[in-house]
């Protein structure tokens, strides 16, 4: 079992800057691949970045390639995402999620998921 526990979110204005933070703790040497989903109301969940184990590896939606940055530290067990130049459009739940086999690129699948942090951007 792995648990996850995001945080970071909050409400700035179109062109703020959020940096999320997901601590994750138990079985984490099982874990192959961490990322970030998000799922605005009404919306489908999208994956918005993922990195690999070693870190060599990211993954980036269209939606946000350019603009975010997934980063991660080993020893703290942590991922990361940076998030400047925000839109409204990115305004969603943004969920720390984990796999055990493959990369985070996809909302379906995922092995593991943390409660999720509320990123609200104004305009």
């Amino acid at each position: 079992q792995v648990q996850l526990v995001e945080s970071g979110g909050g409400l700035v204005q179109a062109g703020g800057s959020l940096n999320l933070s997901c601590a994750a703790s138990g079985r984490t040497f099982s874990i192959a691949s961490l990322g970030w989903v998000r799922q605005a109301p009404g919306k489908e969940r999208e994956s918005v970045a993922a990195i690999s184990r070693t870190g060599g590896i990211t993954y980036y939606a269209e939606s946000v390639k350019g603009r975010f940055t997934i980063s991660r530290d080993n020893a703290k067990n942590t991922v990361y995402l940076r998030m400047p130049s925000l839109k409204p459009e990115d305004t969603a739940v943004y969920y720390c999620a984990a796999n055990r086999a493959t990369m985070v690129t996809r909302a379906d699948g995922v092995d593991y998921w943390g409660k999720g942090t509320l990123v609200t951007v104004s305009s």
